[in-house]
C-alpha cells in the first residue's frame, strides 16, 4: 500500500520525520519539506520504505556512494554541507537542553580528515554457497558485499580485497565473522572474530595470505596468527603498538582535535587524571606538559601505553593503572592529589564516576565524550554537584551519520 507523506524535520537519527496526528513516522534519506511516496515496513508500524521523492528539497544533493541506501554505514549523504553541519550541532543542543543544560555550542570541526582509518567487515557464506564480505544491510539481517568504500582512510587500501581471501578460506557458513582492520603506521592490522578454533593447516593458509597481502599482524579473536611487523601508532612525540582490535579513534584528523581541545582545557592544571585513556592518545599528548595518571579497564592497552612512555624522551612523570572505573570509579579521597581530571569514557558514559567528581573537591574538569545523551547525563551530575559548564564543542569525525563527539570544560 502506497501512502503519501510530507516530511517536517530530519530527526536525531538521521530519518526524515512525518507528523502523522500525534505520531512521528520515520522515513530514512529523507528531507525537512520534502513530499515523499512510502510504503511500510513489516513490523515497525511507526516506520516506512521512501519508494519516490515527489518534490524533493532545494538542499538535497546527490549521494556519492553506489551503496547508499543499501548499506546501513551512512544515514546521509543526500544533504547539502552546510545543512547537515548546522543540525549535527542543534543535535548537540538539543539533547543538552533536555537535560536542562543552557550553554554556548561552538560551531562543529569537521575532523573527517582523509577518511576513517578502522573498520569490520562482515562475511557469511550462504547455503547456496554465495559468500559476502562487506557491511551489514540497512534494517535486515543481511550483507552488503563492497570492493570499495569512499569514506575510508587511503591507508586501508588492500583491506577488503585480504578480508575477502580470509572469508574464502575460512568459509563462515553457521555465522557470520566480523573481520576488523586498523590502518596501522607500518601496515595493515586485522583480528578475525567468529572462526572457532583453527586447525594447523588453515593457521599456515592464513600466515601465507598475510605475507601476500604484507599485512602487519593477523590475529584470530586477539591471538597472534603471523606477525611481520609490530603494528606502531605515533601518537604526540611517543610510538604505541596496538593491541590486536584496540579501541582508537576513528580518524586520525578527530584524534588530533579532540586532542588539541583537551590540551588547550587542560591549561592551568599540573598533575592530571586521564580516566579510560585507552593506549593514550591524550594521556601521551597531556605528559610533555603535564604530569599524568592514567587508569583504564583494558589491561592490554595500559600495557602498551606503558611501554610507550618506557621508550619515549621528553615526558613528564605519567603512570599507569588497569582499573575498572565503572565498578571501581576513583573516590574523593583519590582525587585530592589531582587538580584536573580528563574522562572519555565508552559509549554509556561515566555516570559512577561524574557522581565521585561531584563529591570531591575537584574544580577543574575535562569530559570528552561519542554520545551526547550520556554526556549530558553526565554533565546534569556535575553541574548539579556544583561544577559550570564552561561551552561545548562538537566534533564531526563521524561525518555522514547522527553520531558526534563533545568537548567540554567543566569548573568550580
Amino acid at each position: 500500500m502506497t501512502e503519501r507523506l510530507v516530511i517536517h524535520h530530519v530527526g536525531h537519527f538521521g530519518d526524515g520525520v512525518a507528523i502523522d496526528g500525534s505520531q512521528p513516522i520515520y522515513v530514512p534519506y529523507t528531507l525537512g519539506g520534502e513530499v515523499v511516496d512510502v510504503q511500510p515496513v513489516h513490523g515497525h508500524p511507526d516506520r516506512r520504505e521512501l519508494l519516490y521523492v515527489v518534490t524533493p528539497s532545494p538542499e538535497r544533493i546527490e549521494p556519492f556512494c553506489p551503496h547508499f541506501g543499501i548499506c546501513g554505514g551512512c544515514a546521509i549523504q543526500h544533504w547539502q554541507p552546510d545543512a547537515y553541519r548546522e543540525w549535527k550541532r542543534q543535535l548537540v543542543i538539543d539533547t543538552l537542553s533536555h537535560s536542562g543544560i543552557e550553554c554556548a555550542v561552538d560551531e562543529l570541526i569537521d575532523a573527517h580528515g582523509t577518511g576513517r582509518r578502522r573498520m569490520t567487515l562482515h562475511a557469511r557464506q550462504s547455503q547456496q554457497d554465495v559468500l559476502r564480505v562487506g557491511f551489514a544491510a540497512v534494517g535486515r539481517h543481511e550483507i552488503v558485499a563492497i570492493d570499495h568504500c569512499p569514506i575510508l582512510d587511503p591507508a586501508l587500501a588492500g583491506g577488503i580485497d585480504a578480508a575477502n581471501e580470509i572469508a574464502e578460506l575460512l568459509k563462515p557458513v553457521a555465522k557470520p565473522l566480523d573481520i576488523q582492520i586498523t590502518a596501522s603506521d607500518n601496515g595493515l592490522d586485522i583480528d578475525v572474530r567468529g572462526s572457532g578454533p583453527l586447525d594447523t593447516a588453515m593457521l599456515a593458509q592464513l600466515s601465507r595470505l598475510a605475507e601476500k597481502h604484507r599485512l602487519a599482524r593477523l590475529t584470530r579473536h586477539g591471538e597472534l596468527v603471523i606477525q611481520r611487523a609490530a603494528p606502531t601508532m605515533k601518537i604526540g612525540k611517543a610510538k604505541v603498538t596496538l593491541p590486536p582490535g584496540s579501541f582508537m579513534q576513528p580518524t586520525v584528523a578527530g584524534e588530533e582535535a579532540l586532542a588539541a581541545l583537551v590540551l588547550d582545557k587542560c591549561k592551568g592544571a599540573k598533575h592530571i587524571a586521564d580516566l579510560f585513556c585507552g593506549i593514550g592518545p591524550f594521556a601521551l599528548r597531556l605528559a610533555e606538559k603535564f604530569s599524568v595518571t592514567a587508569y583504564d579497564s583494558d589491561a592490554v592497552a595500559i600495557d602498551s601505553l606503558k611501554d610507550a612512555v618506557k621508550s619515549t624522551q621528553g615526558l613528564k612523570p605519567i603512570k599507569a593503572d588497569a582499573r575498572d572505573l565503572f565498578r571501581r570509579p576513583l573516590m574523593p579521597q583519590e582525587l585530592r592529589d589531582f587538580d584536573c581530571v580528563v574522562f572519555d569514557p565508552p559509549r554509556q558514559g561515566a555516570q559512577a564516576q561524574s557522581q565521585q567528581l561531584a563529591a570531591s573537591r575537584i574544580k577543574h574538569v575535562v569530559a570528552v565524550s561519542c554520545n551526547p545523551a550520556t554526556f549530558a547525563r553526565d554533565a546534569r551530575i556535575l553541574i548539579d554537584g556544583g561544577f559550570k559548564i564552561e561551552g561545548v564543542t562538537p566534533v564531526d569525525q563521524f561525518r555522514h551519520t547522527p553520531h558526534v563527539e563533545v568537548v567540554a570544560r567543566f569548573r568550580r
